[in-house]
């Protein structure tokens, strides 16, 4: 992980109790496919008693990335205490350290189904695309392909 990324950790100081960055935690994992909302953010920079999305953006990196690399690596108690460098508060380490093990049976078995619900989609080599279309456009783009069939 780079290095500086490492200096937003000590922001999780800010919230006011273990629950609080178990919940941000839990909130990156479940927003891992489709990103945090702005509902989300502002939770989560009320927890931490943030101003703005500058201070907010590198910490979610952070933790995206260190929540990734435990449960995709398959982290055990002493893999994910070495991934944090010596700049890492002790008890940051530890923290992270115990709420990442609480979760990582359970993350590990959501990449597990997300394998499986991956796996059992038909492979064609065609992709859905879905856009919105004005009635006025619809309108001229069935005209333009009916002129071409005929």
């Amino acid at each position: 992980m780079e290095h500086s990324l490492w200096g937003n950790l000590p922001l999780l100081v800010r919230a006011n109790s273990k629950e609080s960055v178990e919940y941000i935690l839990q909130t990156l994992w479940k927003t891992r496919k489709v990103g945090l909302d702005s509902a989300d953010r502002d939770v989560i920079r009320d927890l931490l008693q943030l101003q703005n999305d500058a201070d907010l953006d590198p910490l979610l990196v952070c933790l995206r990335m260190l929540i990734r690399k435990c449960v995709c690596e398959n982290a055990n108690k002493d893999e994910i205490q070495k991934l944090f460098p010596a700049e890492v508060l002790p008890e940051i380490q530890r923290l992270l350290t115990l709420l990442l093990q609480k979760f990582h049976r359970e993350w590990r078995e959501d990449i597990s189904k997300d394998q499986i619900q991956n796996s059992t989609r038909p492979i064609s080599g065609e992709t859905d695309v879905n856009f919105q279309l004005s009635k006025d456009k619809l309108e001229t783009m069935l005209i333009s392909m009916k002129s071409q069939l005929s």
